[in-house]
């Protein structure tokens, strides 16, 4: 059943309770903004865009939940007879969701590296917006359980916005609804939806599609959102309210001080909208279809229709408080029945450091009996201290089991710290142990090396070499960059030790060293040595290059006198011609 916001009218009335906590807050929780003598908020500082048409908005500007992040400082004195109770789970975000976010950031950092878009923001709209998908009431593929809609775009209390998608998102031919967990406008959604989850559709119900469309949203105009003003902007692009605006800036500030996962389905749900106004006359939410009639039977009182919780009635949801974990009568989802996770056959993990590790990680979840399930979402994290990332340049990454129960992680990139590392395995909205796994980085090696020239390498005694030695690393066939290396002019073939005599490279002051270290194979394998030079000493000397990873080569230098040509005998001086006669 589609579960719809009753949310609220631009400018309505708070609760009382919301009033005293907003002003309360207005100082220590809003960047930007103050209160003035009468407690009525006041922004400050870079001033926002100005107001624009609803259908220009994400949410055509549509009505949110109002609730506020707990108070840091003691609460302040409520009106007579309201109580004021943080709650103490707020800072938990589903897993699920809190993935999505993380996920969106993640890959507008590499796409849009100037827009500076913090995950928090999208879980502080995503709370406003929708309670974080109603307390992430979602499946393993991210989708909503049911829809999230708003009320109709109708022009009564609410922006008028006549239908533009023939229902296809919000199921209302006449008028256009606000939909999913970040709340997108067909109309918008139409070109800012994207696919966040890699399933090939862009859905408006699926928080990674909507967290990742709200990000580039968020991010476009060439916005930064270190920025103040921009961020302003940006907020009121989304929906255009300076309430709106102060209260996404609040819980951006509450989430920054520090969050925690928590598992899917137990998230607290939204209790005040903006519409909460007295005379307020939300658009009430859509009955269920009625069951077929039961056969007769014994008469028994009848039970009291419990009204649905605005925003949705989920299995389960109760309507107030955290939802209950599949109650009874409720069909668990797969996730709900994970018991553990196993190796799914993961070979030893190592590799050098830059390269891509050829043994990938497998995990398989599984209920207590052993039985394999699958449509799980596993979520595979690096940790430790290393640069070491998965091939899509994260360290983390979501995926979903399949039929056999299994999840393969991303293929794992080695970066330059060598040395072991943890992955972890975990089940995404179940709080089952994790799985981790070792794996190592060694240093970059070669297995061979040779020379690029096969020119001879002679010089006089107290010359110079013409030509400098160079020489190309591999390793199985392909280059080997980045690999450390050491030369060394040794006594004998037999006998590795640094020769005291012969031919010698000069330091940065031009005196003689007869071994260099530090030395690097650059992008292509390659390794120039500097220019050598002789000393007075003549006969065939020896150079040893050698890497790590065992590839050695040894280069014979010889140094001799120059040839000169002989002088002629007085037998080989030829005879002179006689005159001829005359």
């Amino acid at each position: 059943m589609a579960a719809e916001f009753g949310r609220l009218r631009k400018g309505a009335v708070n609760t009382t309770v919301a009033a005293v906590v907003v002003a309360a807050l207005a100082a220590s929780q809003a960047p930007g903004v103050t209160t003035d003598g009468a407690g009525r908020k006041v922004t400050t500082g870079t001033q926002p865009s100005p107001d624009a048409p609803a259908a220009d908005s994400a949410t055509g500007n549509s009505p949110y939940y109002t609730d506020l992040p707990p108070l840091k400082s003691p609460n302040p004195a409520p009106s007579a007879g309201t109580t004021v109770t943080p709650a103490a789970g707020e800072a938990g975000i589903p897993a699920t969701v809190l993935d999505a976010y993380k996920k969106a950031e993640a890959s507008l950092r590499a796409s849009k590296p100037g827009c500076n878009l913090p995950w928090e923001l999208l879980a502080a709209i995503g709370k406003v917006e929708s309670g974080q998908a109603r307390g992430g009431r979602v499946d393993a593929n991210g989708t909503t359980l049911s829809k999230i809609l708003g009320p109709q775009l109708n022009g009564v209390g609410f922006a008028n916005i006549s239908d533009t998608d023939d229902g296809a998102y919000d199921g209302d031919s006449r008028y256009d609804r606000a939909v999913g967990p970040m709340q997108f406008i067909p109309s918008t959604w139409e070109w800012a939806g994207r696919d966040g989850n890699g399933d090939g559709r862009k859905d408006p119900n699926n928080v990674y599609d909507a967290a990742l469309a709200a990000g580039h949203y968020l991010c476009r105009f060439g916005w930064n959102l270190a920025e103040p003003g921009d961020l302003d902007r940006a907020i009121l692009s989304y929906n255009n309210s300076q309430d709106y605006l102060q209260l996404v800036r609040r819980w951006l500030d509450y989430y920054r001080k520090g969050t925690h996962e928590i598992p899917d389905g137990t998230g607290t749900l939204p209790s005040d909208r903006s519409d909460d106004a007295v005379g307020a006359n939300p658009t009430p939410s859509p009955t269920q279809p009625a069951s077929p009639s039961a056969p007769a039977g014994p008469s028994s009182p009848a039970q009291p229709t419990t009204p649905a919780k605005p925003g949705g009635s989920e299995p389960g949801d109760g309507g107030s408080g955290s939802p209950k974990p599949t109650p009874p009568g409720t069909t668990p989802t797969p996730t709900d029945t994970v018991d553990h996770l196993e190796d799914a056959g993961t070979a030893k993990l190592t590799a050098m450091a830059g390269a891509t590790f050829t043994e990938r990680i497998s995990a398989r979840a599984e209920t207590e009996s052993g039985k394999a399930v699958a449509k799980v979402r596993v979520r595979f994290t690096i940790t430790g201290d290393t640069d070491a990332t998965f091939s899509t340049g994260e360290k983390y990454a979501a995926v979903l089991t399949d039929s056999t129960g299994k999840a393969v992680a991303p293929a794992l990139r080695a970066g330059e710290d060598t040395g072991e590392f943890t992955v972890r395995a975990t089940v995404v909205g179940r709080t089952v142990a994790g799985l981790d796994y070792t794996a190592t980085v060694t240093e970059r090696a070669a297995d061979t090396l040779a020379r690029t020239a096969d020119a001879a390498l002679t010089c006089v005694p107290g010359g110079e070499f013409a030509e400098r030695v160079e020489v190309k690393a591999t390793y199985k066939g392909a280059v080997a960059d980045k690999v450390a290396a050491t030369a060394t002019l040794i006594k004998a073939a037999d006998d590795p030790a640094e020769n005291d005599k012969g031919p010698y490279f000069k330091d940065a002051d031009g005196k003689p060293v007869r071994t260099l270290t530090g030395l690097k194979t650059d992008d292509k394998g390659l390794l120039e040595l500097p220019k050598l030079y002789a000393d007075d000493t003549t006969g065939t000397f020896l150079l040893r290059i050698a890497t790590a990873g065992g590839a050695t080569l040894t280069v014979e230098l010889k140094v001799a006198a120059a040839e000169t040509s002989p002088e002629p005998t007085p037998s080989e001086e030829p005879a002179e011609s006689a005159s001829p006669s005359a």
